[in-house]
């Protein structure tokens, strides 16, 4: 199967000096690829790269097949939905308002909706378990309600991939698991997801594939149940493992260290 979303040999960094070197990443229609690594190993730095927020150091990223290098922000915004950790916190806006949002690539400059793009709002809201609450204000719902809010804002863009920054970092257990399992269930509708991640778990659970970064490079590219190993564990986060159980979904480590 052709990867959708491809890099070739990337380095990214900032300022023209890279701090990962030769990342060739692969991202399948219909599947979702996790980046995991610790603190500073440039999981983020990868993503605002794809997206084309920071320029490459070199190599490139191929969108089906076209270099991203050579696409306009507009072309970029209908191609691929982002979501990324920085807080957003409009004013008088309602969630539905935040939603619409996201049909402004295609709106023009008046942002003035369509019934077409009014439909996709409502749509959006609906595979985001949001519509009960698309009439609040966005300041004034919990930040797992919030997340599926953003969330559904990406899908108006209609694109086909989605790239999201760690979209569980501010959820408690319970929203964390509800985003992730809207966002697997995506791909069931064709959707195809690159995100990161601190969780080894979450990555085990709810990805098709990892990617692991430490010490300015790639440690491991693979299926994630044969890639996530106590042995991978203990290179990225220093923690010792009693073993991965794939079948669970669960990293198991000694009681005396707790569980993650």
């Amino acid at each position: 199967m052709d990867a959708y979303l491809k890099t070739e040999h990337l380095d990214a960094g900032y300022d023209g000096k890279a701090i990962l070197h030769d990342v060739c990443l692969r991202v399948q229609r219909g599947r979702i690829v996790t980046l995991i690594g610790p603190n500073g190993s440039g999981k983020s730095t990868i993503l605002k790269t794809i997206i084309s927020q920071l320029p490459a150091v070199g190599g490139s990223v191929l969108l089906d097949g076209q270099d991203l290098r050579k696409q306009s922000r507009s072309d970029i915004a209908r191609r691929m939905a982002i979501l990324m950790t920085a807080r957003m916190n409009p004013e008088l806006m309602s969630c539905r308002d935040v939603v619409s949002s996201g049909r402004y690539p295609y709106t023009g400059r008046l942002g003035v909706l369509r019934a077409e793009d009014k439909q996709i709002v409502e749509e959006s809201l609906r595979q985001t378990d949001a519509l009960d609450f698309a009439d609040k204000p966005f300041r004034a719902v919990s930040d797992g309600q919030r997340q599926r809010i953003l969330l559904a804002r990406a899908l108006c863009q209609q694109s086909r991939i989605l790239v999201m920054d760690e979209p569980t970092s501010s959820l408690d257990f319970g929203n964390q698991l509800r985003v992730l399992a809207c966002v697997r269930g995506l791909t069931q509708e064709g959707y195809t997801v690159l995100l990161s991640t601190h969780n080894p778990q979450h990555a085990l659970t709810f990805s098709h594939r990892i990617l692991a970064l430490h010490d300015g490079g790639v440690a491991a590219l693979g299926d994630a149940g044969d890639t996530l190993t106590p042995e991978l564990i203990w290179q990225l986060y220093q923690v010792e493992v009693d073993f991965v159980d794939t079948q669970q979904g669960r990293v198991i480590v000694p009681h005396r260290g707790g569980s993650l």
